[in-house]
């Protein structure tokens, strides 16, 4: 496997991610709502990164199976607890590859009227997402290669890994 980020690269970018969060929702309501299961130890390091009062929440949604693709068949696999009518909402995902995923959670939760909605993604496929998706806060703008580690998997393996390193043909 080739290493792309190191731990301590991965943890200065979020660490720079805390402040500026911290600093533009300064005042306000905000709900931090992790994308599980990719986005379970990028929301850990950020959370504890934005110096601010803040909620948690998780959400589940999948569709890429034990693939490595996505495919169009998204399926929530945990809601919220809480209610996020009128608060500041940051949705933390791991990585945004076509955003379809991305863009069904953010119409579904628009659904409840937060004041407003915004996304984190630790690393974003900005040439091959949906161009109508604005990610606020990427951590690293990527090509298509296929990451794994820091939460990223390939069929439920490779989450553990403190680094992300690029998939290779012979690793699968």
């Amino acid at each position: 496997m080739k290493a792309l980020y190191s731990e301590e690269r991965i943890h200065a970018r979020v660490d720079e991610l805390g402040r500026e969060i911290s600093r533009d929702f300064l005042g306000k309501d905000l709900v931090l709502i992790g994308v599980l299961n990719g986005g379970f130890i990028f929301t850990a390091d950020l959370c504890r990164s934005i110096a601010i009062p803040h909620e948690v929440d998780f959400i589940g949604a999948s569709s890429y199976g034990d693939s490595t693709s996505s495919d169009s068949n998204i399926v929530y696999t945990k809601t919220l607890k809480r209610s996020i009518k009128g608060k500041h909402v940051l949705i933390v995902e791991d990585i945004v590859d076509t955003g379809r995923t991305l863009e069904f959670l953010v119409k579904d939760l628009q659904k409840q009227e937060p004041k407003e909605l915004r996304i984190a993604a630790l690393f974003w496929k900005k040439e091959k997402a949906n161009p109508n998706l604005t990610v606020h806060y990427p951590g690293f703008d990527i090509q298509d290669d296929f990451l794994v580690g820091y939460g990223l998997d390939y069929a439920g393996m490779y989450r553990n890994l403190p680094f992300v390193g690029s998939l290779e043909e012979a690793d699968r």
